[in-house]
């Protein structure tokens, strides 16, 4: 009986690490083609930026509803049709024709990405209160890695000069067959709404009781903030910084996937590492640490104004807030008297409007400033964490608990 649990679990951990990897694979896989698609379609920064507004549109419209979804399916199906759904949407963005299509297209994306991203959560705290220890920022180092290999592939993709239609209708194909594959051991539906399969669980490390008084929903808005400054400026190196360096500095499409492939990998190992890091030091040095590194990397390269210093610059910036958002969200699973994937879910809706909002809004400041003073905004709002940082004190929990 006990031998079979742990398999169970083993097993669903495999999955849903698969299913953050695959959100990560989903969310790059267009991104370093945005110039090649700026460029066929005729599109300006501003008509860029507009077009940019469909993916959180989506995101918005798709977070409304998931909790019906995921109560009414369950996280494990939902995780897997929104994630599917989302791959298939890949296809019309390729083939998009015009800035209408295109915003359709990632209006599919974006309602895809929110509603898996709501799903696959919902299953990861499941599992990781199955086990009775932290799993979160392993499962969002997976997503680093999945948004890593879409990243290069992408590059690879545009320097090899394979046609955008054929390589996401490629993207499309792997993404579908690994989500049905891989996803397959994710646990039922019995864990949305139970501990699911911890009984070996203490009672005192369970959720606390849903009572929320006004200094938690404060801690919770001060950790929505710290997640929408970070997020806002992961968006910009997913969307810009192929676009900065290919237009602004000059450089060919296959080097201008670098720039968010070195945010990637930083972040990839910034958050493996993640761990380790915040038990020795706690996460509010670490967290202030990061961003003033992220800020002073990222002002200091778009200051140079070479294709290197810029790319350095951007991966210094994925190093420094590595582990903003596995911080974040246990500070705000950890916060007494309110249910962790309660807190967790607000920071997570809050964040994704910087995620998503953010580079929208560069595009918009770029039609007026210029790009490179645009991509200063993620400079100044990482510098805003270092003040709100203490507000994440109560994510210091031993590893085993």
């Amino acid at each position: 009986m006990v031998t079979d649990k742990i398999a169970t679990l083993g097993r669903a951990r495999i999955a849903v690490t698969v299913a953050f990897a695959a959100h990560g694979l989903l969310s790059a896989a267009w991104v370093v083609r945005i110039p090649q698609i700026k460029e066929h379609l005729g599109l300006s920064e501003g008509s860029m930026g507009v077009a940019l507004l469909g993916a959180p549109i989506g995101v918005v419209a798709a977070v409304r509803f998931a909790g019906r979804i995921v109560a009414r399916w369950g996280s494990r199906a939902t995780t897997i049709a929104a994630g599917v759904a989302g791959a298939v949407s890949l296809i019309p963005l390729g083939l998009a024709w015009n800035l209408g299509a295109l915003i359709f297209a990632l209006l599919l994306l974006g309602a895809s990405l929110g509603l898996m991203d709501v799903a696959m959560n919902a299953q990861g705290v499941a599992v990781e209160r199955a086990y009775g220890r932290p799993l979160m920022s392993g499962l969002h180092g997976s997503y680093s890695i999945g948004a890593l290999l879409a990243a290069l592939a992408g590059s690879g993709a545009a320097y090899a000069g394979v046609p955008v239609p054929l390589h996401l209708a490629a993207a499309a194909t792997v993404l579908t067959a690994l989500l049905a594959i891989g996803c397959r051991d994710l646990l039922d539906r019995s864990a949305d709404a139970l501990p699911g399969l911890a009984e070996h669980v203490e009672p005192a490390e369970r959720a606390p009781a849903p009572v929320a008084g006004s200094s938690s929903r404060w801690l919770l808005v001060m950790l929505g903030v710290i997640g929408l400054c970070s997020f806002v400026g992961e968006g910009a190196m997913a969307d810009w910084s192929a676009i900065y360096l290919r237009e602004d500095l000059g450089t060919g499409p296959g080097f201008a996937g670098l720039g968010y492939a070195g945010c990637a990998v930083a972040m990839t190992a910034g958050r493996l590492a993640g761990d380790r890091v915040v038990a020795r030091f706690g996460p509010v040095p670490v967290l202030r640490a990061g961003s003033l590194l992220a800020a002073l990397g990222l002002g200091s390269g778009l200051a140079a104004g070479h294709p290197v210093a810029a790319v350095a610059g951007f991966t210094l910036f994925g190093l420094g807030v590595a582990v903003v958002a596995p911080v974040t969200f246990s500070a705000a699973g950890n916060i007494p008297g309110v249910p962790a994937a309660t807190g967790i879910s607000r920071v997570t809706g809050v964040g994704y409007l910087g995620l998503l909002g953010g580079p929208p809004v560069i595009g918009f400041a770029a039609q007026g400033v210029g790009l490179a003073w645009a991509l200063a905004v993620p400079v100044g709002l990482v510098g805003l964490i270092v003040l709100l940082a203490p507000a994440t004190s109560c994510a210091a929990v031993p590893a085993e608990r």
